[in-house]
């Protein structure tokens, strides 16, 4: 009955107690965190502020293998500077070198073929030529003696017509030799044919293409640095299958002597922009790092923002205009890839581009 009559109550009105209690406190509005860096400030008055992204003065250029294969040699690494023309990779080349071998002495046979044609006649061809022309002239004289020896028998019951005509046909016959040991002869002597010559010196011109065709697929294996640079990246090892036309750079390769920050001015301030406009970055995460710009070029051409800062208001479906800066990396110690903090001059009326 006690129990019934006080205790319950007492827990009823706790309880009540206790979640207006909850429900005030938790209606109340939290203090804002403090930012973990200050924000970079704007040295100027009226200003268009944007993101900047850090690149090479060549721009970053995405290197790639204009033929897939199996990587054979990774000769670079990142941070590593080189020259035009250093090797960056290599791809394997067995295949390649067979057939580079195999031109290599189609080349050489057509050659020598062409060497042979030239060298005729053979010294050692003239003779039996010469030999088989004089038993002709020999065979040709006996059957004209034969002949003739026929026509003068006075006696025509002496000798058959048959053996007449056999006698004339030998004579015939004999020219006919004679003529052929004499053309044989003399097309030894003149040596090869043009058209023969012609024929293998086409031949040759084939093989040396194709040889050569095999020397550019070869040095085609060999991935070699475009320009003086610095190696940003190297997203490749030995023994990877590197794919040709792949979207991810295999080396990401960079002029660094002198740094550029893109930077993407939002399309509702585009008009404000004016070329040449001074411009102030510095370095996201602690403003005290900072840099004037130097004015580089516009692009000229508004597109969709591709670079996002992680801001929790920032926009996605943003049209920017990227305007490029530049600045001595000996100024300020920043990376390639970096994102900056830029501040641009401009009027609040904006002003001609």
């Amino acid at each position: 009955m006690f129990i019934r009559k006080y205790v319950f109550p007492a827990l009823a009105v706790t309880g009540l107690i206790v979640a207006t209690h909850t429900v005030l406190t938790s209606n109340q509005q939290l203090a804002a965190a403090p930012p973990i860096a200050a924000p970079a400030p704007s040295p100027f008055a009226s200003q268009i502020a944007g993101a900047g992204i850090v690149e090479a003065a060549s721009q970053n250029v995405s290197i790639g293998t204009p033929v897939a294969g199996l990587v054979a040699e990774v000769a670079v690494e990142p941070g590593r500077a080189v020259r035009r023309g250093d090797v960056l990779f290599r791809i394997d080349d067995r295949e390649r070198r067979a057939e580079r071998a195999l031109r290599q002495a189609h080349v050489e046979s057509a050659a020598v073929e062409i060497a042979r044609l030239e060298a005729l006649p053979r010294a050692e061809d003239l003779p039996p030529l010469e030999a088989r022309l004089q038993a002709a002239r020999s065979v040709l004289e006996d059957a004209e003696v034969q002949w003739t020896l026929a026509q003068n028998v006075t006696d025509k019951r002496a000798i058959s017509v048959e053996e007449l005509n056999r006698r004339r046909f030998a004579v015939d016959g004999a020219r006919a030799q004679l003529a052929l040991a004499e053309a044989e002869l003399a097309k030894a002597r003149a040596g090869a044919w043009a058209p023969d010559l012609d024929a293998a010196r086409a031949r040759l011109a084939s093989a040396a293409a194709a040889l050569a065709q095999s020397e550019t697929e070869l040095e085609r294996l060999v991935v070699r640095a475009p320009l003086d640079g610095t190696c940003l990246q190297v997203d490749v090892r030995v023994g990877e299958f590197a794919e040709s036309g792949a979207r991810r750079p295999l080396v990401l390769l960079g002029d660094t002597t002198r740094l550029h920050v893109r930077v993407d001015v939002d399309e509702s301030d585009a008009w404000r922009f004016r070329a040449g406009a001074a411009a102030r970055a510095s370095v996201r995460g602690n403003a005290e790092l900072a840099v004037d710009l130097q004015f580089v070029r516009v692009d000229p051409y508004v597109l969709p923002k591709r670079s996002l800062t992680g801001d929790t208001l920032e926009r996605i479906d943003t049209r920017v205009l990227q305007v490029i800066y530049a600045f001595d990396p000996a100024q300020l110690a920043v990376y390639a890839g970096q994102q900056m903090d830029v501040f641009i001059d401009a009027p609040r009326n904006g002003g001609a581009k």
